[in-house]
């Protein structure tokens, strides 16, 4: 618990570096808590998260920043690319999978990823966020429609704190 803490930490401190920045991409931020109902897996994919410090969009980078991108090669990254731009992120993960496993692909999701529209996606699309459980996708779908993202961290802010909201909003879009 205190490395979670720590993590929270270090990476508030980088969101506050990356908000004064120029650069065009989120910063992550990993969850303070577990989510209800989260195992040790999705906690491990939440600090992936922290380590690696952005969420590239999948629809707009280019193959030599997914190349930098921790568990995408150079193959990889041009078959992204080559891809682009896809309906959603259900789509990004049928590419990935065609070259990697079910974990290598998550591992990959954690750091590339075509924002889920919150109004629309298919709980498939939203079980594809990092560290997404059950009780979140239910969640996430009971506040449908959204009317703007502050509605979106105060209802699913109910759930979780606020550094995992942060987190959240790495992924999803309205």
């Amino acid at each position: 618990m205190r490395k979670i803490a720590f993590a929270a930490a270090m990476a508030g401190s980088a969101l506050v570096l990356a908000g004064c920045s120029d650069a065009s991409d989120d910063t992550a931020t990993p969850a303070a808590e577990d989510v209800a109902g989260s195992d040790d897996a999705a906690e491990d994919v939440m600090q992936d998260t922290a380590d690696s410090g952005a969420v590239v969009d999948a629809n707009t980078a280019t193959a030599e920043q997914l190349a930098g991108t921790e568990g995408v090669s150079p193959e990889l990254a041009e078959a992204i690319v080559s891809g682009q731009p896809y309906d959603n992120v259900t789509a990004l993960n049928a590419t990935l999978l065609e070259t990697l496993s079910q974990e290598e692909a998550a591992a990959v999701l954690v750091n590339v990823f075509v924002p889920v529209n919150l109004n629309d996606a298919s709980s498939e699309e939203i079980a594809l966020i990092p560290g997404m459980t059950d009780r979140m996708i239910h969640e996430f779908e009971e506040y449908r429609p959204y009317a703007d993202m502050n509605q979106f961290n105060r209802e699913i802010g109910k759930y979780v704190d606020e550094e995992e909201v942060a987190r959240f909003r790495n992924y999803v879009t309205l």
